[in-house]
């Protein structure tokens, strides 16, 4: 795993395939009918040819009570294994289902996800890196992030899956 984190825009056709798998110290902030669901500065970010950046956030900065497990039936992704997916209830919202997933049996290339959950931006009113508020990544599928650090094109909008 890297230990990188830079200040200059990285292009998302530089990332690897395999994804890599990166620490990062930028401020995370998500936000959902106006309670903090989760704040770090110890995230991990998986990088892969033609996505935004995906964090991962460890659930010691997640506010876990508010997160229960979904009763989707796990994807699975050949680097990373079979994901779980949780639901958000913040009091006084509707239910969000399906708003993060984890993986918490990885290939040893991805062992360090373990205990971390990436939540999908376009499912909760806020998601912020370094306090500039992301852009979801196209779609429905990926959970990207896109902030001005970034550059694409992405996939991820209709047209790209057979990117």
């Amino acid at each position: 795993m890297n230990n990188v984190d830079q200040d200059q825009p990285e292009s998302v056709w530089d990332y690897p395939r395999p994804p890599r798998l990166d620490a990062s110290a930028r401020q995370l902030r998500i936000v959902h009918s106006g309670i903090s669901v989760a704040e770090t500065s110890k995230s991990l970010r998986i990088l892969e040819t033609s996505h935004p950046p995906v964090y991962y956030i460890p659930q010691q900065d997640i506010a876990m009570e508010f997160m229960r497990l979904s009763s989707r039936r796990g994807t699975f992704c050949e680097y990373k294994g079979v994901a779980t997916y949780w639901d958000l209830q913040v009091p006084g919202a509707k239910l969000v289902q399906d708003v993060a997933w984890s993986y918490p049996h990885t290939s040893n290339s991805y062992a360090a996800l373990k205990d971390y959950l990436a939540f999908y931006a376009s499912r909760v009113d806020e998601c912020c890196v370094d306090d500039e508020r992301v852009e979801p990544q196209p779609g429905d599928f990926y959970g990207g992030w896109i902030t001005s650090h970034v550059k694409g094109p992405f996939k991820g909008a209709p047209g790209t899956k057979g990117w």
